[in-house]
């Protein structure tokens, strides 16, 4: 199993809407003779894959899988029928799958007399599908924020230059983040002040995410990086904005602005993306949006880049996210560390994150679009 999950981790970036699965198929005596993985939204799942490269030998074996065979015909037929095609006597997976239209495939197999078990390494499978099965489960896309700070927490130094806190190395694996993520999202604010290009750079096989910009104004110029068609982008201003010039360069997406303040309705644009297949989003923007993200209850995971560099003043990495005593401070687990090169990059996952606003919450969140730019936030080749 834990094989399995290896392999479905080379689908990351590659499979949305569809989650990341790995199988390794065992003969009869227990030898491996296949493994395979999904790896593109269309293509054979990870089972298909598997089953090809055991061949005659998976008859009488046993299929261990990431997540419940699905038992629906979709743009591929269900997982269920080609195991049972293949005569494999056993399935282990590690995960129910929680899509109504998918979930029930051990049921099926079962029903067929195939031997079936959940729950092998279940933590480590969910961790490497995290994005795909939170977006499921809530209707919403699984959002990361990344940011890059000095060791005393800033973002830039006082006059507003960042480039560059980190390393050489934080920026390249921030290049292997965003290829693994369905969008990138940064702030008119961000767009204004950096002209980011937020398109993968330097990861062999990478298909390029989503570029998403926040523009309530629709002030977004023409001549921006972001619209210069290496990757897909949207820009998303108010309902009522004049886009008329925005919109003959890039798609344009239209959105209510929050009832109680400037911006946007955060839920509007987390409906919209997931609508677009949009299951996992790098947030990028720098600290006032972060700050709208975190007090929405729409971060489920933050990756921050420490370079050892001291400022002492200058923007903070965070702005206000709503949090007004130590006793209603957001805590999180810290579930990875790397270094990379003098750097130290920190995994973490909150571990009581406010609920995010589901696909039936009227509930609206600011997402700021200040006149003054957002603080610039390094790491944007």
């Amino acid at each position: 199993m834990r094989r399995a999950v290896e392999l479905a981790a080379r689908g990351l970036g590659s499979t949305s809407p569809n989650p990341v699965v790995g199988c390794v198929v065992l003969d009869r005596h227990g030898a491996v003779v296949g493994e395979g993985w999904h790896q593109r939204a269309g293509g054979p799942h990870a089972e298909v894959h598997a089953l090809a490269e055991a061949g005659d030998d998976a008859r009488g074996g046993t299929a261990v899988v990431t997540l419940e065979p699905c038992r629906h015909t979709g743009r591929t037929g269900p997982c269920t029928r080609a195991l049972l095609d293949a005569g494999i006597a056993r399935v282990v997976y590690a995960v129910p799958d929680p899509a109504p239209e998918a979930r029930g495939g051990a049921a099926v197999l079962a029903d067929a007399g195939v031997d079936t078990a959940v729950g092998l390494l279940a933590a480590e499978a969910a961790a490497g599908n995290a994005a795909w099965l939170t977006a499921v489960r809530r209707g919403l896309p699984y959002v990361t924020w990344k940011y890059a700070a000095t060791l005393d927490g800033r973002s830039a130094a006082a006059d507003g230059t960042s480039r560059w806190i980190t390393s050489e190395e934080s920026r390249a694996d921030v290049h292997r983040l965003r290829a693994a993520c369905d969008a990138v999202l940064v702030g008119s604010g961000t767009q204004r002040a950096d002209d980011p290009h937020l398109a993968v750079r330097g990861v062999e096989g990478a298909d390029q995410p989503l570029r998403v910009v926040l523009d309530t104004e629709a002030r977004t110029a023409p001549t921006a990086r972001v619209l210069d068609g290496a990757a897909p982008t949207l820009v998303a201003v108010a309902a009522d904005a004049d886009a008329t010039r925005l919109a003959a360069a890039v798609e344009v997406v239209r959105l209510p602005r929050n009832a109680d303040g400037p911006g946007l309705s955060l839920t509007a644009l987390l409906r919209e993306l997931y609508a677009r297949d949009v299951r996992s989003v790098l947030l990028e923007g720098g600290p006032v949006l972060a700050g709208a993200f975190l007090a929405a209850g729409a971060v489920d995971r933050v990756v921050g880049y420490l370079a050892p560099v001291l400022l002492g003043a200058g923007p903070a990495a965070l702005g206000d996210a709503g949090i007004p005593t130590i006793g209603a401070a957001l805590r999180l687990s810290v579930t990875d560390t790397a270094r990379l090169g003098p750097d130290l990059r920190i995994t973490a996952v909150l571990d009581a994150p406010a609920p995010n606003p589901g696909p039936t919450t009227p509930a609206v969140a600011a997402v700021p679009d200040p006149a003054v730019p957002d603080a610039r936030e390094e790491n944007r080749p």
